[in-house]
């Protein structure tokens, strides 16, 4: 069993984490202090000090005042903390594996519900039943959706930094902080020898009618909540490896505070050509985060940007450059360990290069989707995966399209002030077929299957050469 030196309590509002300290503060050794880290009061509504720290004290140096918790405590001590508390703090515990984490959660329509209440009655603690304030609210979609998204968020985060760092929390619901042998159960995991002979008879269940007798509106929340899709089924698998933000292949004006993210088999050489030439010329590149760093200081007010392709334009690229030019093990892994028949060659007909170029994209989706040991060219990744890898550094301050490249540049230039030279065509040697020439329906359902991630992130339709 874990040897902790304190614990926390990841809960949010209306989730039952009143109920839940006082009945760990009914085990001897064991205090919680409340919300040491609400951003308005230290531990309790209207407090504005605790272990010898005010609120600007706290602001601070909030580790010190966690520091000032653990030492000032006599037993093991710990605090609420919910997704909009101190940011540091929270990165600081769940970092540590000698403090227990605890999780409570509550069904979000309900923790709603009862959050709007408290609100409107400002009654956020009931301990005698003859005070009890009610009233029934009107239930806000989007105030609930932004609820939940808040919610899951967090948990979200909590269970990758648990994960990450190869701990375990504490989970438990709402509906089990009546549960006497539950809370016996967290006392076993804290490692502490008391034990609970009842739960804490003070607070009382404020709101104990069904959902949707709090609400005036509950045809409207029965409607919004089935528009809601509750185990995602919406969402788009996404197994394909997280991306560095290639910081090494961006480049930057000479004479221009423009710089330019590339994205592997979008137009690269063309955008480097015309930044080339703003003002008197040159770019400067082979960056590292240090040096790209001193750049942007030098540099002042800049702007970043990228340039997407059409995600069958680019398989289509990447095919004949990659994959048919023979200059890596591609071609020798894809038609030896894959058996795909792919031609290339002086004497291969339109027909051909199609069916091709079609067996490549079918196996692009088990590529990009985890299914093979390869690692992922950056040509061949989707474009959705290097634009999170660039957002690891930095995200850019503009998307432009292939298609309307040249006005996207000169947008980009006016804002910054600068002269824009003409965009000169794209030198890149031909490919092998036109596109047009194979682009019917199956050729491009087959790219929406293989690339559906960018297809959906950025409202790509059927390519139209």
């Amino acid at each position: 069993m874990a040897d902790f030196h304190s614990f926390v309590m990841f809960a949010e509002m209306r989730t039952g984490s009143n109920f839940l300290e006082a009945n760990l503060n009914a085990l001897p050794g064991v205090t919680c202090h409340g919300e040491v880290f609400n951003p308005h009061f230290m531990g309790k509504k209207d407090n504005l000090a605790l272990f010898g720290h005010d609120l600007a004290a706290r602001e601070a140096d909030p580790l010190r005042v966690l520091a000032a918790m653990r030492d000032q405590t006599e037993g093991l001590a710990g605090f609420r903390c919910f997704h909009d508390h101190d940011a540091r703090v929270i990165a600081e515990v769940l970092a540590d594996p000698g403090c227990a984490k605890i999780i409570l959660t509550r069904n979000p329509i309900e923790s709603y519900v009862s959050l709007k209440i408290a609100q409107a009655t400002d009654q956020w603690r009931l301990t005698n039943a003859k005070n009890l304030k009610t009233t029934r609210i009107g239930f806000s979609a989007s105030e609930f959706e932004a609820h939940l998204q808040d919610a899951q968020a967090f948990q979200v985060m909590l269970l990758r930094g648990l994960q990450v760092t190869g701990q375990t929390a504490f989970y438990i619901d709402y509906d089990d902080l009546n549960d006497l042998a539950v809370l016996n159960g967290l006392a076993a995991f804290l490692g502490v020898p008391a034990r609970l002979e009842g739960l804490d008879p003070r607070l009382k269940k404020q709101n104990p009618e069904e959902v949707t007798d709090k609400v005036l509106n509950p045809a409207e929340m029965e409607a919004a909540l089935a528009r809601l899709d509750r185990f995602n089924l919406s969402r788009t698998p996404n197994f394909e490896p997280r991306r560095a933000p290639g910081i090494p292949g961006f480049v930057a004006a000479a004479d221009a505070p423009l710089l330019f993210m590339p994205v592997k088999g979008a137009p690269e050489a063309q955008v480097a050509d015309w930044l080339g030439r703003i003002g008197k010329g040159g770019i400067v590149g082979d960056f590292v985060q240090k040096t790209l760093r001193q750049w942007k200081r030098q540099t002042g007010a800049h702007r970043g940007f990228t340039v997407l392709r059409h995600p069958l334009a680019r398989a289509h690229d990447g095919y004949c450059r990659l994959v048919l030019d023979g200059q890596n093990d591609l071609y020798r892994l894809l038609t030896k360990a894959y058996g795909l028949d792919l031609p290339r060659g002086a004497e291969v007909t339109p027909e051909a290069h199609r069916t091709g170029f079609l067996a490549f994209l079918r196996w692009l989706r088990i590529y990009l989707g985890g299914q093979t040991g390869q690692k992922i060219d950056p040509a061949l990744a989707s474009q959705s995966a290097v634009l999170q890898g660039f957002a690891q550094f930095q995200t850019p301050d503009l998307v432009l399209r292939e298609e309307r490249l040249a006005e996207g540049l000169a947008f980009l230039a006016a804002e910054t002030g600068i002269t824009a030279p003409e965009l000169r065509p794209d030198t890149a040697p031909a490919l092998p077929f036109a596109l047009r020439d194979i682009a019917d329906k199956e050729v491009q359902d087959a790219a929406r299957d293989a690339y559906q991630r960018d297809y959906l992130a950025f409202g790509f339709g059927g390519w139209k050469g």
